[in-house]
């Protein structure tokens, strides 16, 4: 039997009913734009702190930690937030204050109060109202899209977000080498503004959960909800593994191993380019096929991801691995259209914020250990040998999760109407 059933061509294609969709269209746009924004800050930022009189990266790492921390540790309670109060607003409010964020950062840099305590407080406030945006859009999206076309509207979010991560890399260079990084952190917060502008047009619904029921029970519930599917907490366990290994590999080995073999930057940028190239093929992808089984077909495709660092390690030429990382940033992307979707049509609405939040706590939570580890990793067994045992680990958490018998079995919504 075939793996998808084909659209009645007498009907309306799900893209026009969805292009037509007013808050769909207007929570396509504003998330759009954020994304530039988000893609925007990290260079910005990294540049704009190593040019100030003293940056260095002691500083740098003390300003990402307090953006990151509190984003981490409130991760969880963002979800029991999203479902509390309306969605939207607080997806609106969440919006403006990572923009007010990131403009006082940037105003910092270019008035020259760069005092450290008042850097780390703007950045935590934009870790801190980051930790809400993921649980709220993961409610928001079944709140204007219709069930059956919540796969095609899960793959035109993220088809908007891989064109703007692109946007906003390549911007963001460019400015700061033209004007500085200051400015640069500047655009990013007015790019968050600008997003919260334009979510403003969205409608408003009810709020999810009973606001006067307490929030630590709400979080209890949610991990009741959370812990009650096993296809869930099976995958973000094996995610937490993946991030983990993944920020090892990329966010220090790879580089490492580029700058010293492969002839530098442009080696690196060569395999990061061929990532995005495969994110944009897996949404495309991701809007033409309906897999029966979702969830199975997105934990293999994440074999994809174990292949690039294992190549590195083994010594393949550039291009090789760039080839293999088209097919990581296709199974991350196929992955993640497949997943929001599944999450959307399986759990409760009134408690959907926070099984996300859980989500992403599990996901990300391993990640700094992954930073922590890859260097004294690279000094006792060597980086090639690192760089295979981050890729083989990958590979094994991915085989242990497709055994789980309801990963294996859960079944999508095949038909398009």
């Amino acid at each position: 039997m075939s793996d998808t059933t084909p659209a009645d061509p007498r009907l309306p294609s799900p893209t026009s009913d969805l292009i037509h969709d007013r808050p769909y269209v207007v929570l396509l746009v504003a998330r759009t734009i954020a994304m530039m924004g988000f893609a925007f800050a990290p260079v910005a930022l990294a540049f704009g702190l190593l040019d100030l009189p003293g940056g260095d990266a002691h500083l740098l790492s003390t300003v990402l930690t307090a953006q990151l921390g509190p984003k981490v540790v409130l991760s969880l309670f963002g979800g029991v937030v999203a479902d509390r109060y309306p969605r939207v607003r607080v997806l609106q409010i969440g919006i403006a204050v990572v923009g007010l964020g990131w403009v006082a950062l940037g105003l910092m840099m270019l008035t020259g109060l760069t005092w450290t305590w008042l850097m780390c407080l703007a950045a935590g406030l934009t870790g801190i109202a980051e930790s809400v945006l993921y649980p709220a859009l993961t409610g928001i999206i079944p709140e204007v899209v219709p069930p059956l076309l919540l796969q095609q509207g899960n793959a035109w979010l993220s088809m908007g977000a891989s064109a703007a991560r692109l946007a906003g890399l390549v911007g963001s260079g460019a400015m700061v080498v033209l004007l500085g990084g200051g400015w640069a952190v500047v655009v990013a917060g007015a790019l968050y503004l600008t997003a919260g502008v334009v979510a403003l047009g969205l409608p408003v619904a009810p709020a999810g959960a009973n606001p006067a029921e307490s929030p630590l029970r709400q979080l209890i519930a949610g991990w009741g909800e959370f812990s009650s599917r096993q296809w869930i907490w099976v995958c973000t366990a094996q995610y937490a593994f993946v991030v983990m290994m993944l920020q090892a590999a990329h966010g220090v080995l790879g580089p490492v191993i580029a700058k010293a073999e492969l002839g530098g930057p442009k080696a690196w940028t060569t395999v990061l380019v061929g990532e995005a190239v495969g994110a944009v093929l897996g949404v495309v992808v991701s809007l033409v096929w309906r897999p029966r089984r979702p969830i199975f077909t997105g934990v293999l495709v994440t074999f994809f991801a174990g292949v690039p660092p294992v190549l590195l390690g083994l010594g393949a030429p550039v291009l090789v691995t760039a080839v293999a990382a088209v097919g990581m940033g296709l199974g991350f992307e196929l992955f993640g259209v497949l997943w929001m979707t599944a999450l959307q049509r399986e759990v409760p609405p009134d408690a959907l914020s926070r099984v996300a939040a859980y989500d992403a706590f599990g996901s990300i939570m391993f990640g700094p250990i992954g930073l922590i580890i890859a260097a004294p990793a690279a000094d006792w067994l060597g980086l090639h040998p690192a760089l295979i045992g981050c890729g083989g680990t990958i590979l094994l958490v991915t085989a242990l999760a497709a055994l789980s018998p309801e990963v294996r079995r859960l079944k999508g919504h095949v038909g398009v109407r």
